[in-house]
């Protein structure tokens, strides 16, 4: 048995264009699905996020119509909340990736927030992507790999084959218009090759240790990818 590190947003809201906040935190499947997975297979979850502060959950993504119905539903949210190593997590800024075989990141619109300009979680990205250990980003978690950033001002993930929530999919859930920025053009921007599959269809890119999933259906077999390169 191994230890996995959940990497997680702190914040409860997304700030748009405009100022507002759009209510948020992590995306309730892609931090479910990866869990009971790991568990399944014998790993210890240890749970970090900024400052300690316990995620919260964006109440969007235990609705009905994302988890395929009510009885769904009621599923992922009884599953969420017999986690409890999410009412315990570490301070980022304290992990030592010695500790870990692997870090997993899941997403929600969070993490556009906080962990893509989140020092303390670029410098562990960078230190996870050049150990070798299986490292693991779904949705719109990649945005933390924006803050990535090498001692000459490059992305470290530049030229890795990346997935993640694509303009079309944010288009579609009706907040591209009103968002500061796409994480699909930032990503490209950052000189990551960005891989668009059709918009919510499961798609998971494995570029050396690297495993990227495009939104929340990609988490289970992202999940399944990682436990592979543990194997």
């Amino acid at each position: 048995m191994s230890k996995i590190l959940f990497v997680m947003t702190g914040v409860d809201h997304w700030t748009l264009a405009d100022g507002t906040r759009h209510p948020t935190g992590f995306w309730a499947e892609e931090a479910v699905a990866p869990y009971e997975a790991f568990k399944a297979a014998g790993h210890e979850v240890v749970v970090a996020t900024p400052g300690g502060v316990v995620p919260t959950v964006d109440q969007g993504s235990l609705a009905p119509e994302v988890n395929g119905g009510q009885e769904g539903a009621d599923r992922i949210a009884g599953a969420l909340a017999s986690i409890a190593e999410l009412q315990q997590p570490i301070k980022l800024e304290e992990v030592d990736l010695d500790d870990y075989a692997a870090v997993f990141y899941p997403g929600g619109h969070g993490p556009m927030e906080d962990l893509a300009v989140n020092a303390d979680s670029g410098r562990l990205l960078t230190l996870a992507l050049d150990s070798g250990k299986p490292l693991g980003v779904v949705c719109h978690a990649p945005a933390a790999l924006l803050a990535a950033t090498r001692e000459d001002g490059g992305n470290a993930f530049a030229g890795y084959r990346v997935s993640a929530f694509t303009n079309a999919e944010e288009t579609q859930a009706g907040l591209a218009a009103r968002a500061k920025w796409l994480l699909q053009d930032r990503l490209v921007e950052a000189g990551v090759d960005f891989q668009e599959g059709e918009p919510w269809a499961p798609k998971v890119v494995v570029d050396r240790n690297l495993v990227t999933g495009q939104n929340p259906s990609s988490s289970a077999p992202l999940a399944a990818e990682l436990l592979k390169k543990l194997a």
